[in-house]
C-alpha cells in the first residue's frame, strides 16, 4: 500500500526520521543549500542578539551583516560539519557518505527557519534593543515586555527541539539512535577542541 508523501516543511517537526528517509531515497540534494543560508542568517541573528552587538553597532549593520555573511556561514559550517561527522561518525560504526549528513543537517534547520516568523515581527516590535544588553523602551512598556519575553521564550524552545530533531535525522542517516548521534557530535566537538587547546597551550609556552 502507498504511503502519502510527507511534506518535510511540517513533518521534520515530528518526524524527522521518516522525512530524512524520504528525501535521501528521493532527492538528497534537495534545497540543501538554501536550508544551509536561511538556517545561517537565523543562527547569525541569534548570535548577534546573544552577544549584544547592538551595543557596538547599529540595527541596520547587524542586519546587513547577518544577510550577507550568514548564509556564507552557513553553507561554509554545513560542508565541515558534513565532512567532520561523516569522519567522527565512521568511529563508532556511522554508515552515511558525507552527502546524507549534509542532508540530515541542511533539514535539520527547518523549525530555526520556521522561527523567521518570529524574528521579523521582533525586529519590528523592538528594534536595536532586541540587540542590545540593556531594553530601558521594552521594558517601560508592559506590552513589549510580556511580547519579548514571549519571543525570547520561543526562540528558545524552537533552537531545543531543532537540535533534537538535528540528532534523530542524523541517526537516521548514520544508522544510529539518537543518543549514538549525540556521541557522533561531540566526538566531533573533541576533534575540534583539542587542535585549538594544543595550539592556545603552545602559544602560552612560547609566551613564557
Amino acid at each position: 500500500m502507498e504511503t502519502t508523501p510527507l511534506n518535510p516543511w511540517f513533518s521534520m517537526w515530528r518526524h524527522p526520521r521518516r522525512t530524512i528517509r524520504q528525501i535521501v531515497e528521493t532527492d538528497p540534494e534537495r534545497l540543501v543549500l538554501l536550508l544551509a543560508a536561511l538556517g545561517g542568517i537565523v543562527q547569525g541573528l541569534a548570535s548577534s542578539s546573544n552577544k549584544s552587538q547592538g551595543d557596538r553597532v547599529s540595527l541596520t549593520v547587524i542586519l546587513l551583516a547577518n544577510l550577507v555573511l550568514g548564509p556564507v556561514m552557513g553553507i561554509v559550517g554545513l560542508w565541515l560539519g558534513g565532512a567532520l561527522l561523516r569522519w567522527t561518525g565512521r568511529w563508532i560504526g556511522g554508515q552515511a557518505d558525507a552527502r546524507r549528513v549534509r542532508t540530515a543537517l541542511a533539514w535539520s534547520n527547518v523549525p530555526q527557519i520556521w522561527s523567521l516568523l518570529l524574528w521579523i515581527p521582533a525586529i519590528l516590535l523592538f528594534g536595536q534593543e532586541l540587540f542590545t544588553e540593556a531594553t530601558p523602551i521594552i521594558h517601560a512598556n508592559s506590552l513589549l515586555a510580556i511580547l519579548y519575553i514571549g519571543f525570547s521564550m520561543g526562540t528558545v524552545v524552537i533552537g531545543v527541539w531543532s537540535f533534537v530533531v538535528c540528532l534523530h535525522a542524523l541517526g537516521e542517516v548514520q544508522g544510529f539512535s539518537a543518543w549514538t548521534a549525540l556521541l557522533n557530535m561531540f566526538l566531533t566537538f573533541l576533534v575540534i577542541l583539542v587542535p585549538l587547546l594544543a595550539i592556545v597551550g603552545i602559544s602560552i609556552g612560547l609566551g613564557h
